[in-house]
Order: C-alpha cells, then sequence, then structure tokens
C-alpha cells in the first residue's frame, strides 16, 4: 500500500487507519515512512514526525533512522525501504507506504539511474553559476531537459548541467537506463490526497505554530550547536533556517512564524502539483478526507 500526498493532508492518520484495518483482519502491517525530513532523528518537532499517541501501536519504520549529519539521498532510503519491504513480506505482514517525497516513491518503484560520480571540478564551476547563466547554458547543452525544467527550477537545472558535463550525456538518457525498481514486483495499491489546498495551507499554518510552541526552537538550537554544514538536507528542512533566524535576533518571533508558516505553505503547493501531474492517472485522487470518507478510502484496501 502506498498513501502520497502534500505535507499536512492527513497521510499519517490514514496510514495508521489502514494499519489498524489490515490488523482486523488477522494481519500485521507496519507502516514505512517516505517523507525525506522524518527520516532524520534531528527533526522530531519540525518534520511532524507521529507521537507514539499518533501510532496507536502500529510499527512505524525508518522515522529518525538517519542522523543530521549523514544526508540521506533517495537511492539511500530506496535501498533501506527495499530490505524492510524484504522483511515484511518474508513475515506475511503488510508495508504501507506514507510519505510526501515523490522522488523516494520513485526511486523505489522505477530504480534509479546509473549515473556516475559527478566531476567535482564541474559541479563546482555549475553550482556557482547565476541561475539566469546556468538555464542558458542548459538550453545551449541539453535543450531535452530545459524543456522539461521550469526556468526557475535551479536544483534542477543544475542537476541536469553537470551530469551533460560530466558524463558527456544528456540526464534523459541515463534516465531510461533505470535500474533497482520494485514496480513490477509487488502488488502496488496506491491513493494520493489532493484535499482543498486553502484547507490545507490553514493546517500548514496552525501546525508550524504548534511547532514553535511545542519543541521546535529547542530543536534548531541543538542542530546549530552540532555546526552542521549549512548545505546539508537536515539544516535545509522547512523551518530550520526560520527558526535559525529567530535564535540568531534576525527576526522576531512573529516574523519566524510567519516565514515558517509561508515556506510550509509553498512546499506543499509544490507537492500538490506534483502529486496532481506526475504519478500514473490510474493511481486514485482523493479530495475530500472527512472521518466519512475516510473509512470509505479504508474500506477500498480491504484485503
Amino acid at each position: 500500500m502506498l498513501i502520497a500526498g502534500p505535507t499536512a493532508s492527513g497521510k499519517t492518520n490514514l496510514g495508521v487507519r489502514l494499519a489498524l484495518a489490515v490488523n482486523e483482519q488477522g494481519r500485521e502491517a507496519a507502516v514505512i515512512n517516505a517523507d525525506s525530513a522524518q527520516v532524520y532523528r534531528d527533526l522530531h518537532v519540525l518534520s511532524a514526525r507521529p507521537t507514539q499517541e499518533e501510532m496507536r501501536g502500529v510499527a512505524h519504520l525508518l522515522f529518525g533512522t538517519w542522523d543530521g549529519a549523514e544526508p540521506c539521498s533517495a537511492a539511500d532510503w530506496a535501498n533501506t525501504a527495499k530490505l524492510k519491504i524484504a522483511e515484511l513480506h518474508a513475515n506475511g505482514a503488510v508495508p504501507i507506504l506514507v510519505g510526501g517525497t515523490g522522488l523516494y516513491m520513485r526511486t523505489l518503484l522505477e530504480g534509479i539511474a546509473p549515473i556516475p560520480p559527478i566531476d567535482s571540478a564541474i559541479r563546482k564551476t555549475v553550482r556557482a553559476l547565476p541561475q539566469a547563466d546556468a538555464r542558458a547554458a542548459l538550453e545551449r547543452e541539453d535543450p531535452s531537459a530545459a524543456e522539461r525544467i521550469e526556468p526557475a527550477d535551479a536544483s534542477r537545472t543544475a542537476r541536469a548541467l553537470e551530469v551533460i558535463r560530466s558524463t558527456g550525456q544528456p540526464l534523459a538518457s541515463w534516465q531510461r537506463r533505470k535500474e533497482g525498481g520494485i514496480g513490477d514486483a509487488v502488488s502496488l495499491r496506491p491513493a494520493i490526497l489532493l484535499p482543498d489546498r486553502d484547507w490545507i495551507y490553514e493546517r500548514c499554518n496552525s501546525r508550524f505554530d504548534h511547532m514553535v510552541d511545542n519543541g521546535a526552537i529547542a530543536e534548531v538550537e541543538a542542530l546549530l550547536d552540532r555546526d552542521l554544514s549549512p548545505d546539508l538536507p537536515v539544516m535545509r528542512a522547512i523551518g530550520v533556517r526560520e527558526i535559525a533566524a529567530l535564535l540568531q535576533g534576525k527576526l522576531s518571533r512573529t516574523q519566524a512564524i510567519e516565514a515558517g508558516q509561508q515556506a510550509t505553505r509553498n512546499y506543499a503547493k509544490r507537492q500538490y502539483t506534483w502529486f496532481k501531474r506526475q504519478p500514473p492517472e490510474s493511481w486514485p485522487r482523493f479530495e475530500s478526507l472527512n472521518n466519512s470518507n475516510m473509512d470509505k478510502i479504508v474500506s477500498l484496501f480491504q484485503f
């Protein structure tokens, strides 16, 4: 089973409901995290990792598994998730993937392109380019990638440019050779949650407010005390920079909360667009998530 969707869309609640429904049928079930922030043990509050109360006795795997000093790539997560899925299947249990990181899910199901390591000098040069220059270079050197990538998407622009410069082959060529995916080897039952955007945005706002009042500041303070590289994913997680600015006196509490809320809403918007367009059309989308409809969704997954 796979439950996907933007942040604050109700995935955690639905995943647990599904697991409990599986338990009622006499089988074990476990939730496997597919969220790139929730993998870090340093981000319990800011990643909205499920609490023990929210887990309701259901096993939750790959939550807080990586230390923040160790970046978890999509390939790292997918390889570990494959092992957990195999263990659950071997024991007759049902894995329930829950998360909002589309790249993680795509890597697990479709595999990953065998791109060789990027030459460090090329990466440094590309990453130092202003976005306008990088975009112009990509349009010259890999026009097909430029057609697929939004002009303002700096990270994907840089990635495509460094791949063609380092390997001599366009990114699309490598992506056609993906390997290691399990999509053809498992029976997947997906659901994408796409409730009303205004509803999600309101939840984003209230949740960030709650985070600040319930441990997020101490969490960021502990991260700053570790003096980790600002380039690490854990340091770029939503809320970390905003609360760090609060601790450093650059933002007031109100300003930090507003900035964190805005960053969360922006992220939810990007996720919403991705999950609306990228997964196969055959994957069911659910827009209404009241309790009655949640029960209906759970009933669709019964074995």
